[in-house]
């Protein structure tokens, strides 16, 4: 199955998807995930009507988007791998919504950049709900004290929250912890969901979904200083 194909099956899942949930399909955001493809494989999806793109590593969208941007001004740009605090001014600067905030740091420097830059991409939170070590994310007990200093102490506007179940457990229970944290926050955004689980989000509220394989097929191994995992699937 070719990406266009693919492109086109993932939009009717997500239709059948929100149609099941009782749900309008224009409430959910299909984020496709380009990394490790080159511009030659996403033209073809631009073309199809795509517009909302997603990528793990700064250093990658740094090489390919701004020459696809230029030529295709409306796109929208996301950041859904991890980001080392260092990375938070090209951060600002290309992406237009950064799903992976875990930690001060990261909090003290966007929030610096974003005011030195005067861009404001949407901030999503990470709530690492497995408990994973290997993985980022604000512990589900901590999410409540770090939302709040994000507002208060650092001055960020969070828009939701990011999450990514373990690969060995039902996604559901991860998903209705995330979109209760949520709740409770008062915020509306919720980035859950991949190639393998998005229905499933799509019924727990998620209103951004990060679809990689099931679009583009499957990628070969990478190596990255930057991404501690895999953020889209």
């Amino acid at each position: 199955m070719n990406a266009k194909a693919g492109l086109a099956e993932v939009r009717a899942q997500i239709a059948r998807a929100c149609r099941d949930a009782g749900r309008d399909p224009a409430s959910v955001t299909l984020v496709a995930i380009s990394k490790t493809f080159g511009s030659e494989a996403i033209e073809p999806i631009i073309a199809a009507g795509q517009r909302v793109f997603g990528e793990n590593r700064v250093q990658e969208a740094k090489a390919k988007w701004p020459a696809l941007r230029a030529r295709h001004p409306d796109l929208e740009l996301h950041l859904v791998g991890a980001l080392q605090s260092n990375k938070a001014k090209d951060a600002v600067a290309l992406f237009d919504a950064i799903h992976s905030l875990d930690r001060a740091s990261l909090a003290a420097a966007l929030s610096r950049e974003m005011a030195r830059q005067g861009r404001h991409p949407l901030i999503f939170v990470e709530i690492n709900t497995g408990g994973e070590p290997q993985k980022a994310g604000v512990a589900p007990q901590d999410s409540d004290g770090f939302l709040a200093a994000c507002r208060t102490t650092y001055g960020l506007t969070i828009s939701g929250l990011m999450c990514i179940p373990p690969a060995n457990e039902a996604p559901a229970p991860h998903f209705a912890l995330t979109a209760q944290i949520a709740r409770r926050n008062g915020l509306r955004l919720l980035s859950m969901g991949m190639s393998a689980d998005f229905p499933t989000a799509i019924a727990f509220g998620a209103t951004h979904v990060r679809i990689g394989t099931a679009i583009f097929g499957a990628r070969g191994p990478i190596a990255t200083d930057e991404s501690r995992f895999a953020s889209s699937g």
